[in-house]
């Protein structure tokens, strides 16, 4: 079963997801980061720009185009997971519960402090633990 570690209160998301990719990156792990496009846009951007002494690499991976070199990159940017391999950790930045989820040895979902991201994030949480998962919660923001 994969382990399931929920982030919530989190005011600022993408500067957030950027420590916590940095953090896991750090670690050795490869990630895979799921969002709208749009989202994941912003998140590139944001990537290349939150810490001008360091460079946390990651890759934006798009449907039908060719990557031979994105599986020397720690960290994916993907709109959809069937079209890529598994990697260690999935981190869902989407308003579902992601299909496929459970290929993944761990699932990381961080929750802003909007109204429609806090209800998306407790319906998630209440499928993670009908289908059985033990799901870790982690207050960032008291």
């Amino acid at each position: 079963m994969s382990e399931i570690s929920f982030y919530t209160g989190v005011a600022e998301r993408l500067p957030y997801v950027c420590r916590l990719l940095r953090k896991a990156q750090l670690s050795g792990a490869r990630l895979t980061v799921l969002a709208p496009g749009g989202l994941l846009d912003r998140l590139d951007r944001v990537l290349w720009e939150f810490d001008p002494t360091e460079f946390v690499p990651h890759a934006r991976l798009r449907a039908g185009s060719p990557w031979p070199w994105a599986s020397r990159t720690p960290i994916w940017l993907v709109d959809r997971l069937q079209e890529h391999p598994r990697r260690d950790v999935l981190l869902n930045l989407g308003m579902e519960m992601p299909e496929g989820f459970d290929a993944f040895a761990r699932v990381l979902e961080v929750v802003a402090t909007e109204p429609e991201q806090v209800e998306a994030g407790r319906q998630r949480f209440r499928q993670y633990k009908q289908l059985g998962h033990v799901v870790q919660h982690h207050v960032v923001n008291a």
